[in-house]
């Protein structure tokens, strides 16, 4: 049983206003009122920064529950927990003496426990008949019944805390990825701008995010992304807009029914302007004659599984390979140069090729514009890649003249 006035710590520990507010405030218990003694505990656990106890604190206070008999503390149960120090160390993981006595008076001064010294100091309970306490003396656990719905909104507040932080650094994330890959696509598209000098403060900004960094620290770089992120898109809209001023459904529609239905390459709109009026394409490679498609096939047998009704010929592996590139993230005009400068028919091989390896391949447009380049030259040839695919996957073939 408690009484109902306040107590003076034994010895020479000093008495305070702040002790004598904590301990009328624990006698204004609602009737009936309980809390589940572990919750309480998982709220200042989640709370802590807030209520203003430390870790070790805490492992002090969960030593005291443990000596708490029931799940529930409530006034009919009893408030009073009387360990002593030995006793509590054991519960405490073995924490010092010292250490345990600095802790329990951190438990005080932050309100969450009270002392409740005998005249001597030591701790204990008073039984009466039939066993029942009549006095204790010790730790009263009373202002974690009457203060759990402050406890819990603490940790409420901690808890929304920190998913506004999570959601900040989520956008921060976004806005890096769509930024960078935003440029990159516009200097490999040779999208006319300063790209250079969107790329410095893009990264003058993302240098300056630190480690561990607040909200409000946060919601700064938020901002500062988001204003470039939305001049990058404009640019790229502008550019889009600008290439294809006149672009509309009826327009598309007309373009697409005059063309040639047995033309197996399609143009990109953005790159309607052939290259041929420019650079004549040269002709197939004489050599596919000695590539059966039967062989590509088992040599790169996973473009087959992006072809709707199978690949039959050659015609099937071009329009297969057309499809495939948009999945490697393979630009249009990287596969318009390729198809240009190697042939349709090679170009298809190769796009079969780095499909095969594409889990090695880190860029596979970057790739094919260095082959393409090294075709360019008379560098390349597709037969040594294609051989390379077939041991890779353990096949052998057998080469007919």
């Amino acid at each position: 049983m408690e009484s109902g006035f306040a107590t003076t710590p034994f010895g020479r520990r000093p008495m305070t206003l702040a002790l004598v507010k904590a301990n009328a405030a624990s006698r204004q218990i609602p009737e009936g009122a309980t809390v589940e003694k572990w919750q309480v505990y998982r709220w200042l656990c989640e709370g802590k920064s807030i209520v203003g106890v430390g870790d070790r604190a805490l492992a002090v206070l969960s030593g005291l529950l443990t000596f708490y008999p029931d799940d529930q503390i409530s006034e009919e149960n009893g408030l009073m927990v009387f360990p002593s120090n030995a006793q509590l160390s054991l519960r405490a993981h073995g924490m010092a003496d010292s250490t345990l006595r600095r802790n329990l008076a951190e438990l005080v001064s932050c309100g969450l426990i009270i002392r409740r010294d005998s005249p001597n100091g030591k701790r204990f309970a008073r039984k009466g008949q039939g066993g029942a306490v009549t006095e204790a003396f010790g730790f009263s656990l009373a202002p974690l019944l009457t203060r759990a719905a402050e406890f819990q909104r603490a940790a409420e507040q901690v808890r929304a805390e920190c998913l506004a932080l999570k959601l900040m650094r989520e956008r921060i994330t976004l806005h890096r990825r769509d930024v960078q890959k935003l440029v990159e696509a516009a200097i490999e598209e040779g999208v006319p701008g300063d790209w250079g000098g969107v790329w410095r403060r893009f990264r003058s900004i993302v240098d300056a995010i630190p480690r561990r960094a607040g909200r409000s620290q946060l919601e700064g770089i938020v901002a500062e992304l988001t204003i470039l992120h939305d001049e990058v898109d404009r640019m790229l809209e502008n550019f889009t807009n600008s290439t294809n001023p006149g672009g509309n459904e009826s327009q598309t529609e007309r373009q697409q029914s005059d063309s040639n239905t047995d033309s197996i390459f399609v143009f990109e709109p953005a790159f309607e302007k052939s290259r041929a009026a420019v650079e004549p394409r040269p002709a197939p490679d004489e050599r596919l004659k000695s590539y059966p498609i039967g062989l590509v096939l088992r040599a790169c047998p996973e473009i087959a599984d992006y072809a709707v009704d199978g690949i039959a010929n050659w015609r099937d592996l071009m329009l297969t390979a057309a499809q495939v590139r948009g999945y490697l993230g393979v630009s249009p005009s990287a596969y318009e140069e390729a198809c240009h400068v190697m042939g349709q028919e090679v170009a298809a091989i190769v796009i079969a090729c780095i499909l095969q390896r594409a889990q090695h391949i880190n860029s596979a447009g970057g790739y094919l514009r260095v082959l393409t380049e090294k075709a360019r030259a008379g560098e390349f040839s597709v037969g040594p890649m294609l051989m390379a695919a077939l041991k890779a996957n353990g096949a052998a073939a057998r080469m007919t003249g």
